[in-house]
C-alpha cells in the first residue's frame, strides 16, 4: 500500500531544470517530471535526461540567455 501512497503524492508537471558543467550554469524550461507534493523533490525519465544531455553537447545556440548575480556566502 505505501507504493500507492507515493504514486498518489506525484503530479506530472514541467519544470525548469538546472545544470552546472565546467563552471557554466544552463537552464533547460519546460522539461516533463514528477514532481512530489509533499517534498517538491522532482524526478525524470531516462528519456528525458538524456534529451538534456543531447542538447547540452550539441552546442546548439540558446533560446536566450540570462545574467545570474552570484554571491559568496561568507
Amino acid at each position: 500500500m505505501a507504493m500507492l501512497d507515493d504514486i498518489r503524492q506525484m503530479i506530472e508537471t514541467e519544470v525548469t531544470y538546472t545544470l552546472e558543467l565546467g563552471g557554466k550554469f544552463y537552464l533547460i524550461e519546460h522539461v516533463p517530471a514528477r514532481v512530489c507534493r509533499e517534498t517538491g523533490e522532482q524526478y525524470f525519465s531516462p528519456e528525458t535526461v538524456e534529451h538534456i544531455q543531447a542538447l547540452i553537447k550539441s552546442k546548439k545556440k540558446p533560446d536566450r540567455v540570462v545574467e545570474t548575480p552570484v554571491y559568496k556566502y561568507a
